[in-house]
């Protein structure tokens, strides 16, 4: 464990080998089975969640029941409830996992002290959070002005592996397309490959 975490941080400022054990002193390491849930729609987002293996999804339900998927999560990548986890407000979405995973928890407490302890976290979690605002302009853009198969394509390359470990109807979801239009443009990439 910590193995993804440490590149993670290392990709984006400096890590000295003295902080590893300062880092996981701060950090709640948490196993989740397969559709087990690590936030309830409703609930105050208490945790960051950084994913060492496995892969979650963000989503929430409207008032008809349909469920809309906005952010994935696999190895290497963050996830919470950002508003509730920083207002301490109940949450819209619920967090769930779709494989056995192992999760980094940070409280917000936790944060807060690393981030005094460690400067160098304080700027690794403003560039994630810088990354994470231009990813959603990107995705809010896609979602404007994109084809189905530009939107397809653009996934499997934010999400490496992700077409064959998440159910098609998800992805679906996260695209904002229906079910059988995915499967209509899987099969023309498919059938020029």
């Amino acid at each position: 464990m910590f193995e993804q975490l440490f590149k993670s941080i290392q990709e984006k400022v400096t890590l000295n080998e003295d902080d590893k054990e300062v880092y996981k002193s701060f950090f709640i390491p948490k196993k989740l089975r397969k559709k087990q849930t690590l936030l309830q729609e409703g609930d105050v987002c208490i945790y960051n969640a950084f994913v060492e293996n496995g892969i979650l999804r963000s989503f929430f339900t409207d008032e008809k029941g349909n469920e809309h998927v906005v952010q994935f999560a696999i190895e290497g990548w963050w996830i919470t409830d950002l508003s509730s986890f920083l207002t301490k407000s109940n949450s819209i979405y619920t967090i769930e996992a779709l494989e056995d995973c192992e999760l980094l928890l940070l409280t917000m407490e936790a944060r807060e002290a690393l981030m005094d302890k460690i400067p160098m976290f304080e700027r690794y979690q403003r560039l994630l959070l810088q990354n994470a605002y231009i990813a959603n302009q990107a995705r809010i853009n896609s979602t404007l002005t994109e084809t189905a198969e530009e939107k397809y394509i653009k996934l499997g390359l934010a999400y490496p592996g992700i077409i064959k470990r998440v159910p098609q109807h998800m992805i679906a979801s996260y695209l904002g397309l229906k079910p059988e239009t995915v499967s209509r443009v899987r099969k023309q990439i498919n059938t020029r490959i």
